[in-house]
């Protein structure tokens, strides 16, 4: 009698037995930590109401960002609450507009970018030996490379579209997701249930998508939220410095003309600081959530000597009283 179905039964069962009761309880202390951190409330919030006004756009922006509403640098008013730009056009109608641009590019950005850091970084981890040598000497030399001149390098050889931006942001951000995520796997593939699970028989395939990936999900989830921020910032950076697509609006190409356009010098504060503090706030809202997502996922953060913000000294009150 073949010993094979035997294995297979006996790697299902050691699967499920190492797989529910982790799940269950990891997703119970998930809800209970997203319900006590108000900064993740807050953080997701902040994103789905720029993801809200992005996708209303056609419907809540006052006038075409096409068509010119008026005088150049025309102080805000009733009729246009934020004013003109350098061009005559309504600043919050391109504002609405920009978001559209610079979250797509901070969405698809963060996302190529966790695919191959994700990808690198279990490779990395579980094959070990010579596979992670190469990968994580490669690694390294993305790491190094500084990011502007890649940017301007890139720009010019590829031409300046908005493919290319988001191609080049998830190619510069995917380094320290794959250092993160190899980390992990490296301690994971020593645990217990690990060895438990190959050893009944399960191929590599089943132990990376079963007992890896799920392990290590909440850390991609994580840096996905984080990498938004900071693919939105390297966007409003890349087209402030003339680097961007001409043809679509974004909030840093809304600052790149009105710099190139004399704002500062006719004192035109409003077509400077809106897109500014659009980015400042997505900027934030994306770090506050991924910080908090952060926590109520992976619980080594909520040890107390992990995690400053739950550092606690204990009083010693109490024992100066028993003395």
């Amino acid at each position: 009698m073949s010993t094979l179905p035997l294995r297979a039964d006996a790697a299902a069962a050691a699967e499920a037995a190492a797989g529910t009761t982790v799940t269950g309880s990891r997703l119970a202390a998930a809800r209970r930590i997203l319900a006590s951190e108000p900064q993740t409330a807050v953080g997701l919030a902040i994103i789905a109401v720029f993801i809200g006004v992005a996708l209303l756009a056609p419907v809540i922006a006052p006038y075409s960002p096409t068509t010119q509403a008026g005088r150049v640098y025309a102080a805000p008013s009733a009729a246009h609450w934020l004013g003109l730009d350098d061009g005559g056009y309504d600043v919050l109608s391109n504002l609405i507009y920009g978001a559209r641009t610079s979250l797509l590019v901070g969405f698809v950005a963060a996302l190529v970018g966790i695919v191959i850091g994700g990808g690198v970084g279990l490779l990395s981890g579980y094959a070990g030996g010579r596979a992670d040598g190469v990968l994580m000497r490669a690694t390294d030399y993305f790491l190094v490379i500084p990011d502007i001149p890649l940017m301007i390098v890139a720009a010019a050889i590829f031409g300046q579209n908005l493919r290319n931006i988001i191609i080049i942001i998830g190619v510069i951000y995917w380094t320290s997701t794959a250092r993160l995520i190899r980390a992990q796997v490296k301690s994971l593939r020593e645990r217990t249930y690990i060895k438990r699970v190959q050893s009944a028989g399960a191929s590599h395939y089943r132990v990376l998508r079963y007992h890896l990936v799920p392990q290590v999900g909440p850390l991609l989830i994580a840096n996905t939220v984080l990498m938004i921020a900071n693919a939105v910032f390297a966007e409003t950076y890349i087209s402030f410095l003339g680097l961007g697509d001409p043809s679509v609006i974004s909030w840093g190409k809304m600052i790149q003309d009105s710099l190139t356009g004399g704002a500062i010098f006719y004192s035109a504060w409003w077509a400077i600081l809106p897109p500014g503090l659009a980015v400042t706030i997505v900027v934030l809202g994306a770090t506050m959530a991924g910080q908090g997502i952060e926590d109520a996922l992976n619980p080594r953060l909520r040890v107390g000597h992990l995690a400053v913000r739950r550092f606690r000294l204990r009083p010693l009150y109490g024992d100066l009283e028993r003395e």
